[in-house]
């Protein structure tokens, strides 16, 4: 007898139902005790909340970490003369590691020891994030070209005039130049990926299994709303490190020759990855006192009437009997590897010809394709065309764009939550959104600035200036093929250093340490009798106005492309069946990974690298480029993460119609049902097994 049968029966002094609320109350009484025993000497591995807020920390921290690596990638790909594709593919390497072990994660879901095994992979995690700083405390002190003789070198790129023999200010005699650090920094990033495998998956269903069912979605709601600052915060780290000088530890940093405005300025990227190491460290040690099952979360039935302690029981049968019947539909956890794997292309081949279910994951593919482009290059796209820092670009990615991303992602929740969307009205916001997005983000395509004219070997930019005097003017100089010392002249034209530009003197600094400036500079027209003057670092452009309208429309155009993000995900649990929901979710995660987050770097740094007009040159190979056609640089780069957009909009549209049909499908055998008799009249359309009209 249920306990309200028992409650009711009571009323009419029924015998057996007294002695059966008298039984039930001493059970309250007792499972009151052992919780308020629990409460004053339990161990706190055995709460749920103490697991959440465990995860939660653990989850802020890696993803930190690869926030980290985002804001880092242009720095690294200076620091050690790696083209934009090179550095794209190292990012990317994350992604090889986890793709390759997700199907396995997916299998041994529910059969091994989740907690020990998150542990483990934020051990990983840390050792990974350990690893990335090996380059640094390998190869020698940073090596960039000086305009004067120091102790560490005699090196110095001013003219020379008279001077015979051939002049390199670039060692090759580093380890930085070597494929050893390249190494490194690719194992790195695949054990990053391996060890980031297990937390998130696992994580997220012990909560579900463990917590109670009323609390689950307040649980993880709270997972997702501290880890999606992981991210930022990354970014907000990278921007502070960056504004330190990467030899930090080898010298002190009064005596740091060049400023964080120079172009040769390389910031303190290791750092991060030291201190990042350190929180998922700290943060892996708790999960190896977890067990590996724990005991349903119960409500507090301290101060609960009679009443809601039956109602709470009776919850718990009918939560017991609903979890039975979910466990008859997931049908795939009693399967054995081998007949997980055999069973594999069946479900993937059924998913895919569901042309609702694959044109939304063709969508959010194309987005994503979007997102990797943002998140891997778009500091790198700031600094070169609007002139600022690496420290500044990510600043500005970690506290505007971001955040502007995760309002988006909570709006489009909200407003489904809010009017319990159907599938056709979810695909509708996703394409109103799209469209948005497409409008405010067209006029990225003409905010930037031009590349402003440089001189220096084989290169004079733009092609149609005026070769004033230019390079019979430093011809008796003797200067390096390979230097790399920017200086913008009086005239307003940058040359690639001071011995190009024909300068014969150079004023320093009363400590000795800082470039004040040129004189007496050949190749430089002063308006006055002589020769003109220039200071060093990059002239840089000329429209900085365009950065902050530049900004706002790609916050716009984030946020309406964010809102598709938790209808899309709604779409694809709606539009299989039940069995295949897990399965459908995890092939959408594949695939993003795999042909989106893994090449997608790769693919933007290909982008970006062939906009370069000129490559540095270290030991007779090219090292990571110095110039790029800014404007190459903004049609390609933005050009496809438009199209991407376009693309996207058109999937959305034709899920719509898609879904759309199938609701008038189903609506049309609904009207031809007889209301009286419970019969359905016989009818050759046939009912789709996508249900859009189901309320979500």
């Amino acid at each position: 007898m249920a306990s309200k049968d028992y409650l009711i029966a009571a009323s009419s002094d029924d015998p057996v139902a007294i002695a059966g609320m008298q039984r039930l109350h001493a059970k309250s009484n007792v499972a009151i005790r052992k919780l308020q025993q629990r409460k004053r000497w339990g161990n706190p591995f055995l709460s749920i909340k103490v697991f959440l807020f465990c995860h939660g920390f653990l989850q802020l921290s890696e993803l930190l970490i690869a926030g980290y690596i985002k804001s880092t990638i242009s720095t690294i790909e200076k620091r050690f003369g790696l083209s934009s594709r090179t550095a794209g593919t190292i990012a990317g390497y994350s992604e090889l590691g986890n793709t390759a072990l997700i199907v396995f994660v997916s299998y041994f879901g529910s059969r091994v020891h989740r907690p020990r095994l998150i542990g483990c992979g934020a051990v990983l995690v840390s050792v990974a994030a350990l690893l990335f700083t090996f380059p640094h405390f390998l190869v020698g002190p940073y090596s960039y070209d000086k305009s004067f003789s120091t102790n560490s070198s005699s090196s110095t790129d001013i003219c020379l005039l008279g001077s015979t023999g051939k002049r390199n200010v670039s060692s090759c005699d580093l380890i930085e130049e070597k494929p050893e650090v390249r190494a490194v920094l690719k194992f790195a990033s695949i054990l990053l990926g391996i060890g980031g495998v297990p937390i998130q998956p696992y994580g997220i269903s012990y909560i579900d299994d463990h917590a109670n069912k009323r609390n689950s979605p307040l649980y993880l709601g709270i997972l997702f709303a501290v880890t999606i600052f992981g991210p930022g915060v990354g970014f907000m780290l990278g921007s502070a490190m960056l504004r330190y000088f990467v030899d930090i530890d080898k010298m002190e940093s009064e005596k740091v020759p060049i400023t964080i405005d120079d172009p040769r300025w390389v910031g303190a990227w290791w750092m991060g990855y030291l201190l990042a190491s350190g929180f998922v460290a700290i943060a892996a040690i708790p999960y190896f006192f977890f067990p590996e099952k724990m005991d349903v979360q119960v409500r507090d039935l301290t101060n609960t009437s009679a009443f809601a302690i039956l109602q709470e029981e009776d919850d718990t049968m009918e939560g017991a009997f609903a979890l039975q019947e979910r466990k008859k539909t997931h049908y795939s956890d009693n399967l054995t590897l081998k007949e997980f794997i055999k069973y594999f292309p069946k479900v993937l081949l059924r998913n895919i010809l569901q042309p609702g279910c694959a044109l939304v994951i063709l969508a959010q593919f194309n987005l994503t394709g979007m997102v990797v482009g943002l998140v891997t290059f778009m500091a790198k796209y700031l600094e070169q065309q609007f002139s600022i820092t690496a420290s500044f670009a990510d600043f500005l990615i970690g506290s505007v764009q971001i955040p502007a991303a995760m309002i988006g992602i909570l709006t489009g929740g909200t407003v489904v939550n809010r009017f319990r969307l159907t599938l056709s009205q979810c695909t509708e916001l996703c394409c109103v959104g799209m469209l948005a997005c497409i409008i405010f983000g067209f006029p990225l395509l003409f905010l930037g600035c031009s590349t402003h004219m440089v001189y220096g070997p084989d290169l004079v930019y733009p092609k149609s200036a005026a070769q004033l005097n230019f390079p019979d003017c430093y011809k008796n100089c003797n200067c390096a093929e390979t230097t790399y010392n920017p200086v913008c002249g009086s005239n307003g034209i940058e040359y690639m250093s001071s011995c190009y530009a024909g300068c014969t003197n150079v004023t320093i600094s009363q400590l000795g340490y800082t470039v004040l400036k040129y004189t007496q500079c050949k190749c430089i027209i002063s308006t006055s009798k002589g020769y003109g003057t220039a200071k060093p670092g990059s002239c840089g452009s000329e429209c900085f106005f365009f950065l902050p309208p530049f900004i706002l429309f790609c916050c716009l155009s984030g946020i309406l492309a964010s809102i598709s993000h938790t209808p899309s995900y709604i779409m694809i649990l709606r539009s299989v069946k039940p069995e295949d929901k897990s399965f459908a979710v995890g092939l959408q995660y594949m695939i993003m990974r795999a042909f989106a987050w893994m090449p997608g770097p790769a693919f933007y740094g290909h982008i970006i690298d062939s906009t370069c007009i000129k490559w540095g040159e270290k030991c007779e190979d090219a090292s990571a480029c110095l110039y790029y056609d800014n404007n190459l640089f903004r049609s390609r780069y933005i050009g496809v993460q438009f199209g991407l957009e376009i693309v996207s909009f058109l999937c959305f549209l034709s899920a719509f119609f898609i879904f759309k049909r199938e609701e008038r499908k189903t609506k049309s055998v609904d009207q031809q049902s007889d209301p009286q008799q419970g019969k359905i009249i016989m009818s050759t359309a046939q009912p789709s097994r996508v249900k859009p009209h189901v309320k979500i």
